[in-house]
């Protein structure tokens, strides 16, 4: 049953604070008053939204697949454009989506809709399917009387971000499932291969070369206890690293070294730069206060070295500084942007140098991405050839020195 806080004067006029359980918030004021109380304010409390925000009947609802709700934002911009009635088109939209996740999340929704509840406020139940770029933006679109077209550039600053993400994964797909297919064909040559020939040169009697008696040992030392023991300990070691860096102290030192990797670090700059620029300029467009869009910027913006810059701009922004010197404090952004920044201050157009920021960075991204294929590819060929081709030669070698003893 929910938790709701209040806030109420009793009978001798003192201010109350505590909280009671209820089915609703009406209930919840009624058991209140049936105790002599005066309601000044109730709400339900914070621990219990922590805990139940993003349930269905229950159940935790994780997020929701990018094509999914690009489909739901725009096709609910549609309709509300069309003049459909809210309730009507959200009904709609929940008998035509197919994905069991987000049926439930919508029919609870439009539920909530029916009992007069905003749909920025209803929204923001569900933080697992819509963040909180989402939902600031369908309440500048509510406050402003044009929910239809901030929905439209909703799905559009939707459609952008997924369209980067996918070509990120297809561009660091390939050398991922190559690395991962050569080190299964070592583990399989160490653990299976390699001892078969192991036996055959203990027969022979042959004196094995160092190459092939470092390979030998090396496969022993695998199929050892030993072994086990070391690959259960890296095993450990990468979860205990993946637990780390989602600790804070942990993030802050793994979003700084990244940025810091050769080859890599440059491209992870550019792209959380180019998802800061986009997500500033969607939010200004949509008349979200300028403080609130650096606070939702920040915590979208996926590195802490973008976080910690933009949450100290809006500390001096709150201070009557402007976004370009404040942002010019902090390395994390290049000077063109600053510079492009400053310029759309004087001239009151923000928000299109910001989109200008984000296509140039997309379209820097892009052709990074494309070299780095290109460069890729020839590396791993090279890689497996020394790696798989280092075992055959040293397998090999004590049959050569064989056929030198028969000869002679």
């Amino acid at each position: 049953m929910p938790t709701f806080a209040y806030q109420a004067r009793d009978e001798k006029g003192a201010t109350k604070k505590g909280s009671v359980e209820a089915s609703d918030q009406a209930a919840a004021a009624a058991a209140l008053s049936q105790k002599g109380l005066v309601v000044i304010s109730i709400s339900e409390s914070a621990s219990f939204q922590r805990k139940h925000a993003g349930r269905v009947g229950g159940r935790k609802i994780g997020a929701i697949p990018e094509p999914d709700m690009v489909m739901f934002t725009r096709q609910l911009a549609t309709m509300i454009d069309a003049g459909l009635p809210l309730v009507q088109s959200l009904s709609a939209l929940t008998e035509q989506t197919n994905n069991k996740n987000f049926k439930p999340v919508l029919q609870e929704l439009t539920a909530t809709i029916e009992t007069g509840e905003q749909l920025s406020s209803s929204l923001a139940k569900y933080p697992t399917v819509f963040d909180r770029l989402y939902v600031n933006m369908v309440r500048a679109g509510e406050s402003g009387g044009a929910l239809a077209e901030i929905l439209d550039r909703l799905a559009s600053y939707q459609e952008a971000s997924s369209k980067l993400k996918k070509k990120v994964k297809s561009s660091m797909s390939y050398p991922v499932i190559v690395m991962s297919m050569a080190v299964l064909i070592v583990i399989f040559l160490m653990v299976k291969v390699i001892p078969v020939f192991e036996g055959i040169f203990n027969d022979m009697g042959v004196p094995l070369p160092a190459p092939t008696r470092i390979l030998i040992n090396v496969s022993k030392t695998i199929r050892s206890p030993m072994g086990i023991v070391v690959g259960f300990g890296i095993f450990g070691m990468i979860i205990a690293f993946k637990k780390w860096i989602k600790t804070e102290p942990g993030r802050k030192k793994w979003d700084h070294w990244k940025l810091k990797f050769p080859v890599f670090g440059p491209l992870l700059q550019k792209i959380a730069v180019s998802r800061f620029a986009r997500t500033f300029a969607q939010l200004i467009r949509s008349g979200v206060p300028i403080i609130e869009t650096l606070n939702i910027v920040a915590s979208s913006s996926g590195n802490w070295l973008i976080e910690s810059a933009t949450m100290d701009a809006a500390k001096a922004i709150e201070k009557g500084e402007n976004i370009g010197p404040s942002l010019a404090k902090h390395p994390i952004f290049p000077p063109m942007i600053i510079r492009m920044i400053t310029a759309g201050e004087s001239t009151g157009k923000v928000d299109v140098m910001l989109v200008k920021i984000s296509d140039f960075y997309d379209s820097e991204i892009e052709a990074m991405l494309s070299g780095l294929t290109s460069l890729i590819e020839p590396l791993l060929i090279g890689f497996l050839g020394v790696v798989i081709g280092g075992i055959v030669l040293a397998m090999f070698m004590p049959m050569f020195k064989m056929h030198e003893v028969i000869n002679k």
